[in-house]
């Protein structure tokens, strides 16, 4: 039959990587790869029929992208869990000393804003570093940054092993100036991780586990310092039981930078998901460092992101990097309470962290679920200020608690919507810039808050939080939901489903019968 002979002919065209298809620029997201597709006899175009969201689609250019093979490994758990304890290492380090911050300001001689900065400089190191790392992730890979990270927070582990002694504040200093360096290669890894080694219904849930280990982290920081440093007097002994929490800092971070040497791979053989496949298509000499994060300076959803996120993760880092000053500002003598309410907070945060990825996976609501979170986060703050000053611990750590569940449970929603709206850019670069941001705050939020506090009390300087909060989530709601990367791989079902349609000769609607002779 003459229908027969031309589907027949318009089939071998259909072959992926056949002549057959056409690039087709126009109106396409950069970086995917789509295709035009006129199958007809005498060039005339078959239309295809309205079917669940594809004509939204596919009507006016009948763009198609081909399937290229995907896998799973198993082997992707192991990869995420060494991350993961890479990244708990690092942050154990962050507030090991601001945990008993008093303790280290009597050991040290130094006043409270020193003992301050030893937390601050993870912040004030991040913002000149990001942009170096993020170009060497971009052009090394992950195996490279996260091997140069761990190799960092070794070395700064072992640098701090010197300074147990009064007079040794200076070494101290730079040893943790040198584990925060590490920060920088570790703490915007998991969005990337994720994407690139998980597939598309667990990809959330897996930058949620990323981002745990970096929680755990904390959580142990808030926990064994208070357990291994007790508040003695004889300064002999103090400088002993330091010591031997440097031992066991340095000692963990050896054991997972050799780990990462023989053990963490670059990514898999075959893609996990077709809207990566898609990103490795791009060949390297069509992309731009600078030109990706002008393209991502330029998307205004993703400008008011990096603003939002910035102002709920800087104050975060304000709450824990003062936590032990609120808390014995109150509660006199109670180190070892302050250090097991910032190790609830953490831990509510992990189990918000996990079921926001979770929820995000089966419901893929990004903005909705964003919003919710950070509405539930300033309420959690306005309970906290308000509760922290009644005299009764118990009622701290469950206020404590829900503050943490969901100011720390917005992380990794902050890093998958950030993905959402800035595919097919490097998922490390959007994170990065994320990250830039609440440094940046961390540091101004840290300070003015520790200012307020000495000079009108905790309530003020939570109030000063509360208010930053509440812009933050105004901001949220003003944010566009572009799910760009959702978009390409319903683009890629729809397509595929297209050609399944086709290569067994139903054609949708009655447009097909013009193709007849």
């Amino acid at each position: 039959m003459p229908q027969h002979n031309a589907l027949k002919g318009n089939r071998e065209n259909l072959e992926l990587g056949g002549e057959g298809w056409s690039k087709a620029a126009k109106n396409v997201s950069p970086g995917l790869a789509s295709l035009q597709w006129s199958p007809a006899p005498l060039g005339r175009p078959i239309s295809v029929g309205s079917r669940s969201g594809v004509e939204a689609s596919l009507s006016d250019q009948a763009q198609l992208v081909p399937k290229s093979e995907n896998k799973l490994y198993h082997r992707r758990w192991l990869m995420l869990f060494l991350f993961s304890a890479v990244s708990a290492s690092n942050a154990f380090t962050w507030l090991q000393y601001g945990i008993i911050s008093n303790i280290f300001m009597r050991f040290y001689n130094i006043d409270s804003l020193a003992i301050d900065w030893l937390s601050m400089i993870y912040l004030l190191t991040y913002i000149p570093l990001i942009l170096p790392v993020l170009w060497l992730l971009e052009n090394r890979g992950i195996r490279d940054v996260v091997l140069v990270g761990s190799a960092f927070n070794c070395i700064g582990a072992w640098i701090k092993i010197g300074s147990a002694a009064p007079s040794m504040f200076p070494v101290t200093f730079f040893g943790q100036f040198v584990c925060s360096v590490a920060t920088v290669f570790v703490l915007g890894i998991p969005s990337y991780l994720a994407s690139v080694w998980f597939g598309e219904k667990e990809v959330s849930t897996a930058c949620s586990i990323g981002v745990l280990g970096n929680q755990l982290g904390i959580a142990i920081g808030f926990l064994v310092p208070p357990i291994l440093v007790p508040n003695v007097d004889d300064m002999d002994e103090l400088a002993y039981h330091i010591r031997n929490m440097f031992y066991i800092t340095a000692g963990v971070a050896t054991l997972l930078f050799i780990l990462v040497i023989f053990v963490f791979q670059e990514r898999p053989k075959l893609p996990p998901t077709q809207a990566q496949a898609t990103a490795r298509s791009i060949p390297a000499e069509q992309y731009s460092y600078t030109a990706s994060i002008l393209r991502l300076l330029r998307n205004k959803p993703f400008i008011l992101l990096i603003i939002t996120y910035g102002l709920n993760v800087g104050c975060f880092y304000a709450v824990g990097t003062l936590l032990n000053r609120m808390i014995i500002f109150h509660y006199p003598g109670e180190e070892v309470n302050a250090g097991r309410i910032g190790l609830t907070i953490v831990i509510a945060g992990m189990v918000g962290s996990l079921i926001c990825g979770i929820w995000l996976d089966k419901t893929k609501t990004y903005k909705q679920t964003t919003m919710a979170v950070y509405f539930m986060s300033l309420l959690g703050m306005i309970v906290y200020a308000a509760t922290l000053s009644l005299g009764h611990l118990w009622v701290v750590f469950i206020t404590a608690g829900a503050l943490g569940f969901f100011m720390t449970g917005y992380l990794p929603l902050g890093f998958e919507f950030a993905v959402e709206l800035t595919y097919p850019e490097s998922e490390g670069t959007s994170s990065g810039l994320l990250n830039c941001s609440a440094q940046v705050f961390g540091i101004i939020f840290t300070i003015c808050q520790g200012k307020i506090i000495d000079g009108f009390g905790t309530l003020a300087g939570n109030i000063f939080l509360c208010v930053f909060l509440l812009i933050g989530a105004i901001m949220t709601g003003l944010i566009k939901s572009d799910l760009r990367r959702q978009k390409a791989n319903a683009l890629v079902k729809a397509a595929v489903s297209v050609l399944q349609f086709c290569f067994n000769g139903e054609f949708w609607h009655v447009t097909a019968r013009k193709a007849q002779v």
